[in-house]
């Protein structure tokens, strides 16, 4: 498969990069600054690229059986929907059908009509964010032509153990035995991957955790 992946330097970006890779696929990773890759690979190339850029998504994405968005936000939680706007634009010019977006978990629900970011526990500081995620997935929602797919993590997701398991779920938080909710991005990137390879989830959110 070859695979146009925006923001592939990031914290999750990277791990899709390197899982796809892994796998065998062709990777395009595209960043705004190709000098924070220095990974070198037969199936690797790196191009140059604003995923806020419409014209700039479909130039990038054309000849790719899929693309994948891996952007988080600096500051400007806003930019979220943004760039859902603009991928959504960009990817149908480009005549590509399959997309991936990586998502936020604070939309998730914690019980039924309870999302996780209206929870007390919840960080404030975060709380943008995952406001400005569930706008981006509401902007996807409304998206009848393209095969997307929006891909929440669990509540904690940080680079650690790649267990080579997990669980998916709908709209629900996924928790363990002891309330827990996590996914290593590892794991996470793994699943993402998986759906790439194997679709399961066409035009719907999914999470994926412990």
């Amino acid at each position: 498969m070859n695979i146009a992946l925006f923001a592939a330097s990031g914290k999750i970006g990277s791990k899709i990069m390197s899982e796809a890779l892994r796998r065998g696929h062709k990777v395009t990773a595209i960043v705004r600054n190709p000098a924070k890759i220095t990974s070198s690979k037969d199936n690797l190339v790196i191009k140059q690229g604003n995923v806020l850029n419409a014209q700039e998504v479909a130039s990038l994405a054309r000849g790719h059986d899929a693309v994948v968005s891996a952007y988080g936000p600096n500051g400007r939680a806003q930019e979220l929907v943004d760039v859902a706007h603009s991928l959504l634009e960009g990817v149908k010019m480009s005549g590509v059908k399959r997309l991936i977006m990586v998502g936020g978990a604070g939309s998730l629900e914690v019980s039924s009509g309870k999302q996780l970011m209206d929870t007390p526990q919840f960080p404030a500081a975060a709380k943008p964010y995952a406001v400005a995620h569930r706008d981006a997935m509401a902007v996807f929602r409304m998206e009848r032509d393209l095969q997307w797919t929006f891909v929440s993590p669990s509540a904690q997701v940080e680079p650690g153990e790649k267990k080579g398991s997990y669980r998916t779920s709908d709209d629900r938080l996924l928790t363990d035995e002891q309330g827990k909710s996590t996914i290593s991005t590892e794991d996470y990137a793994a699943a993402l991957v998986d759906e790439l390879e194997h679709p399961q989830h066409i035009r719907r959110r999914f999470t994926v955790g412990y």
